[in-house]
């Protein structure tokens, strides 16, 4: 009964943020001035400003249009493109397996490399292996991506020409965009890693299984990993939510038709009701991962079961 009533409590506490959620996206359209005037292009007559302000029912009370803008939302009609004349939905629905894809294999190398890095520097503490590991997980952190996507263009692209710059296709169109990525988050699930083993490792029940004779290795498998989890299911959680909600400087930067180039596109086209759309998303995608990993918790972690 109470890890169902834990797990009611999150999901209650997600629908109140994307209630709050909704409420922004919808309310900052608004402060920016006129909706109309800002859909609309800089050329537009006072008359066609007026009919578009008509047809959008922006002529209705506040909270009219926001009822009505909740109620679709609930529905899954997130508006129609001022740029594609078709849903939001849709252009969201097509973009997502690119950011999907980018996202998934920056997570998977970047967790797998972090996870094998930061037990080495757990178990090697104080070494010269630790030493390089944490040196090379700082470097990770501190490089913006920016700038190691640019390195990466002109060193394998434009000079050792092994790779496609930009676009999407083949898999060997998703190698930068990927390292670009996944480097910080390498960096960071390394160093997260080595500090929540350490700890772990100084634990007295693995003092204890120690003295039974247990092997190192299987402690560090068995017995500390599983309690070192926690707090780095908790950063690749967010992780995982940021790339899925659009990856957007890698996507600009490799002409990766996803959801954060999208958003841009929006942006500089003034398509209003896409950009809600993608921030709508991007929230939805934050609520229900940290949904997920608040039911991993349970799974890994007795004590919130009890």
């Amino acid at each position: 009964m109470k890890t169902l009533s834990f797990i009611t409590g999150r999901a209650l506490q997600g629908l109140v943020v994307m209630f709050g959620v909704s409420a922004i996206v919808f309310f900052a359209l608004f402060l920016t001035g006129d909706p109309a005037a800002l859909m609309m292009p800089p050329e537009a007559t006072r008359e066609e400003i007026e009919a578009f302000r008509q047809a959008m029912g922006f002529n209705d009370p506040i909270w009219v249009q926001y009822g009505r803008f909740l109620a679709s939302a609930v529905t899954g009609e997130l508006g129609m493109s001022l740029r594609f004349q078709r849903p939001a939905l849709d252009l969201l629905i097509e973009r997502l397996p690119a950011t999907a894809l980018l996202a998934m294999t920056a997570l998977i190398w970047s967790s797998l490399l972090g996870f094998l890095l930061g037990t080495i520097a757990a178990v090697r503490k104080n070494s010269a292996i630790d030493f390089a590991i944490r040196v090379i997980s700082l470097l990770g952190q501190a490089i913006p991506v920016f700038w190691l996507a640019l390195l990466l263009i002109i060193f394998f692209s434009l000079k050792m020409r092994w790779l496609p710059s930009s676009g999407i296709g083949s898999v060997w169109h998703l190698i930068m965009p990927s390292i670009a990525l996944g480097a910080y988050y390498l960096s960071a699930i390394t160093r997260l890693v080595r500090a929540s083993l350490i700890e772990v490792l100084g634990e007295n029940y693995i003092r204890t299984a120690r003295a039974k004779g247990i092997s190192s290795w299987r402690i560090i498998v068995h017995h500390a990993l599983r309690n070192a989890l926690i707090p780095v299911i908790t950063v690749q959680g967010m992780y995982f939510a940021s790339l899925l909600g659009g990856a957007l400087v890698t996507e600009i930067i490799f002409a990766w038709p996803g959801i954060g180039r999208l958003a841009v596109e929006a942006i500089q086209n003034r398509d209003f009701p896409v950009v809600q759309a993608v921030v709508l998303f991007a929230a939805a995608v934050f609520v229900i991962v940290n949904f997920l990993v608040d039911l991993a918790y349970v799974w890994l972690n007795p004590r919130i079961r009890l």
